[in-house]
């Protein structure tokens, strides 16, 4: 059965565990989870690891993708704004599902409660934070 996870290997249920709680790529799923939107974009994501160079957070988001437990959504041509991000990433079902299942997901409202909290993000974040998000629409 292809639950849409893993690279089309059949990726162990063990060896995703073992790859989602990678440090960099769980804290990343951790701030996905922690968005108000869960739908943050790049800058957002970079923001939430400044330790971390910005390609080293694109570079696990995408492999979080290439794995299916991340997906990137974008904003439609004409709903794009100057200054503003148009691509957002998100749980996937199926990433949601999996990391629910192996109790991944039990802090999922302290991550929301301790992301409120936050009161130095720049100009920019609260800015990209209230952007049009692709389930707005």
């Amino acid at each position: 059965m292809d639950d849409g996870l893993g690279n089309g290997e059949n990726t162990a249920p063990r060896e995703l565990i073992h790859f989602v709680t990678q440090q960099r790529r769980f804290a990343l799923i951790n701030n996905i989870l922690q968005h108000p939107e869960q739908l943050p974009s790049m800058y957002e994501l970079e923001e939430l690891n400044p330790s971390v160079s910005d390609a080293t957070v694109y570079k696990h988001i995408q492999k979080l993708i290439d794995e299916g437990i991340v997906k990137e959504l974008a904003l439609d041509d004409d709903q794009r704004r100057q200054g503003y991000p148009w691509k957002f990433y998100g749980l996937t079902e199926e990433g949601r599902e999996f990391l629910n299942d192996h109790n991944l997901l039990a802090a999922e409202e302290t991550l929301q409660q301790i992301y409120e909290t936050i009161s130095d993000k720049p100009e920019k974040m609260v800015k990209y934070e209230n952007a049009l998000r692709p389930d707005d629409i």
